[in-house]
């Protein structure tokens, strides 16, 4: 009568541990759904969804990085407009007390503004950004302004003065378009330079000048107003770069959320379902274990009972 038992329940035990197998399977999936969020461990198990992702996250990742670059490149270019406007100011300061000298023949207090001005003008060339020059070209270990002092500016070549080369910086802040930013302390500053050669030459201006001072004074105005032309057209270009690569910066971004919610639509798992999912499976292999157990104390002796 054992045998019996056997023969009618061993293969319906078979088929039903089988079936115990497929929903503890189907169970772990859901659990590591669960666990990462992601409807499949690998780009293979994603099907027919595999390629589009693997594009769109290379290009996510592309977009990405012209972001970054293009925030670096704006941050750069914030600081050089920041110090060009501060020597713009300072220059145009000086000026002013060169004029109000030529007008009056007094230039109380006028050695005091040339040097402030003059320190301003090195300060601001000689900035930087995390140790490296803005302003010196590919030379950017070195400051790009030499004379340390007004009075070390008399008799010096305007070629002496600047250590910085004609290199100006270059970087991808979009697909297949390259930008050239930035400017160097010669490019800027020559002509400035030549005024504080000029007033420094003309040695210390006091309450009056002298005749040759006032010469001086002439000649060190005309030299700012051909170097602030030259700075200021220098600061507007500066400032149309700044805006054309914070727009791009901003597109990238904008890319980059697209890109981001489209690669969460095939990969992340949406986890309400997966923890409905997760109940069900977990319920169905309950009731399977409960079926089976029943199965296995099953027998023809408790059946004629």
């Amino acid at each position: 009568m054992s045998g019996w038992n056997r023969v009618a329940t061993v293969p319906m035990q078979r088929s039903l541990f089988e079936s115990i197998s497929v929903s503890q399977r189907k169970l772990g999936e859901v659990q590591q759904q669960m666990a990462t969020g992601k409807k499949a461990p690998d780009f293979a198990s994603l099907g027919i969804e595999t390629m589009r992702n693997l594009s769109a996250r290379t290009l996510l990742v592309r977009q990405e990085a012209h972001a970054a670059v293009g925030a670096r490149i704006g941050t750069t270019l914030s600081i050089m407009d920041s110090q060009m406007g501060g020597i713009e100011e300072s220059l145009s300061k000086l000026r002013d007390g060169l004029l109000s000298a030529v007008g009056t023949g007094r230039a109380d207090g006028l050695q005091e503004v040339v040097e402030e001005a003059f320190q301003r003008f090195r300060t601001g060339l000689n900035s930087d950004e995390a140790g490296q020059f803005l302003f010196a070209g590919s030379q950017t270990a070195t400051a790009p302004f030499a004379p340390a002092s007004l009075a070390a500016c008399a008799g010096v070549p305007t070629a002496s003065a600047f250590r910085n080369d004609g290199v100006t910086a270059e970087a991808r802040v979009a697909d297949g378009l390259d930008v050239t930013y930035g400017t160097t302390a010669s490019a800027i500053g020559s002509e400035l330079f030549g005024a504080f050669r000029t007033l420094a030459e003309a040695g210390t201006i006091g309450a009056t000048p002298t005749p040759a001072q006032m010469t001086s004074i002439n000649e060190a105005i005309g030299q700012l107003n051909d170097g602030l032309m030259t700075l200021r057209a220098a600061h507007a270009e500066n400032g149309r770069r700044q805006a054309q690569v914070e727009s791009l910066a901003e597109r990238a971004s904008e890319r980059t959320l697209i890109l981001e919610k489209m690669v969460s639509r095939n990969e992340d798992a949406d986890l309400a379902e997966v923890a409905s999912q997760l109940v069900q499976r977990q319920t169905t292999l309950e009731a399977s274990y409960t079926l089976f157990s029943r199965l296995s104390n099953l027998s023809l002796i408790n059946f004629m009972r």
